[in-house]
């Protein structure tokens, strides 16, 4: 099976080591992976403030680049979010159209990978984490592409993520009795700084009262976010992707 790896922005250049954490645990589940060097931006910044002939660019070569593997793989829940439920709204390229609906259901977020293409039951890892983590799940990740069910009506929660991690012995998932955004948004966190820090700080003090050693998500922006916040105020809590905890443990 042929894998490309979709790098979102930030990832590329703020946190490189999860691009390399999630080529790791890829490579390691026996997947041929290419890194394809024409990929760029996917487009959401664009998207979210309007600019919809700017991001059809982007769409465009996401949709050239990526089209002729088996699977698209990414560890940015809100870049695959965008990419899954508004390109096809504003491509105006009928060929365009057709060749995204090729590689529409073979994009994927890397947990969402783990649990519906590789399977739970399939993944095995070596060395236990000792630790007791808070698990941040990002709105579109939650809201978009149903990694995890928050509703109180359905009990036991599930969520797929808290799913894979709870494959890895000695590691203590605490989940928040609410599942709320941490402000960050992105041009949110610019137009509304007050509203949106104080979320995230919202965010940081219901883990800190679970007695958490860290703080685990799937989106790097959700993590910089509240790790910025916990940093300038002094909080002493890590903030760790959940993709290099895997790549810890294989």
């Amino acid at each position: 099976m042929k894998v490309a790896l979709f790098i979102p922005c930030y990832i590329n250049q703020l946190y490189p080591n999860v691009a390399l954490a999630t080529l790791k645990i890829l490579e390691h589940l026996g997947y041929e992976v290419e890194y394809p060097p024409n990929q760029s931006c996917c487009g959401q910044p664009f998207l979210n403030n309007g600019l919809i002939d700017e991001a059809k660019e982007f769409a465009k070569n996401f949709i050239e680049t990526f089209s002729g593997y088996d699977y698209i793989v990414s560890p940015g829940s809100s870049c695959v979010s965008s990419i899954r439920f508004r390109y096809e709204d504003i491509l105006d390229s009928s060929l365009l159209k057709l060749k995204y609906r090729e590689i529409e259901s073979s994009i994927f977020e890397l947990f969402e990978f783990l649990h519906d293409i590789v399977g739970v039951e399939n993944l095995h890892f070596s060395k236990p984490y000792p630790k007791r983590v808070g698990l941040h799940e990002s709105c579109h990740g939650l809201r978009e592409l149903n990694l995890g069910v928050s509703s109180e009506l359905l009990k036991p929660k599930y969520s797929k993520i808290e799913a894979v991690l709870n494959k890895i012995d000695g590691l203590e998932i605490v989940r928040a009795k609410r599942d709320e955004c941490c402000g960050f948004g992105g041009t949110f966190s610019i137009f509304e700084e007050a509203v949106s820090v104080q979320m995230g700080r919202d965010r940081i003090d219901e883990h800190i009262s679970n007695g958490i050693d860290t703080i685990v998500g799937i989106d790097s922006s959700c993590l910089m976010h509240m790790s910025a916040i916990s940093q300038r105020e002094g909080r002493g809590v890590e903030f760790i992707h959940a993709s290099e905890i895997l790549a810890e443990v294989l």
